[in-house]
């Protein structure tokens, strides 16, 4: 298994936590984001990652190579089993992308928004897959953008940089 991947990317932090959780091995190719390589226009048309490569089969999107892995590797799940909170962590992760990561990208290019308000108001701990999908962006806010977190999330986060996958990628992050 191969993931396309750029260190500082937060949707590429989700898919190496997912893999780390669900313990499964892969070869990282590291893609420049300044000058990305027109090979990876081929595996992804608007040429973002990551990109997963299972056996050939090359999926994009950080959420949805994060359903993949649970469907595909279904030990160590990161969904509940329950239809109703499945969909629940699904809808968690939507709004997410919808709101908070589209904040985070306009306060990292220095334009005026509501970030500290809008992570004042995340649900975090509700489920595996959700904490996953926030907890990059969470970090980077923090470590790299310097937003102080209410202090119910400084505790989530110290509660999940107890799991390997995030203690990695807190490592990851204090490299950048």
């Amino acid at each position: 298994m191969k993931l396309f991947d750029a260190a500082r990317c937060p949707y590429c932090a989700r898919a190496r936590i997912a893999l780390a959780e669900k313990e499964l091995p892969s070869e990282r190719v590291e893609i420049d984001l300044a000058d990305r390589p027109r090979w990876l226009y081929e595996l992804n048309a608007t040429g973002r990652v990551p990109v997963l490569d299972d056996d050939g089969f090359v999926l994009p999107e950080s959420a949805v190579i994060m359903v993949y892995l649970d469907d595909r590797y279904p030990a160590r799940p990161l969904l509940p089993a329950d239809p109703v909170e499945r969909a629940r962590a699904h809808l968690l992760v939507h709004r997410f992308d919808a709101n908070l990561g589209d904040d985070y990208y306009a306060f990292r290019r220095g334009d005026a928004n509501e970030l500290a308000a809008r992570l004042d108001t995340l649900e975090v701990g509700q489920s595996l897959f959700a904490d996953v999908a926030y907890v990059p962006w969470v970090v980077r806010a923090r470590d790299l953008l310097n937003v102080a977190l209410p202090e119910r999330l400084e505790r989530w986060l110290e509660e999940l940089a107890e799991r390997p996958s995030v203690a990695a990628e807190l490592d990851v992050v204090a490299r950048l």
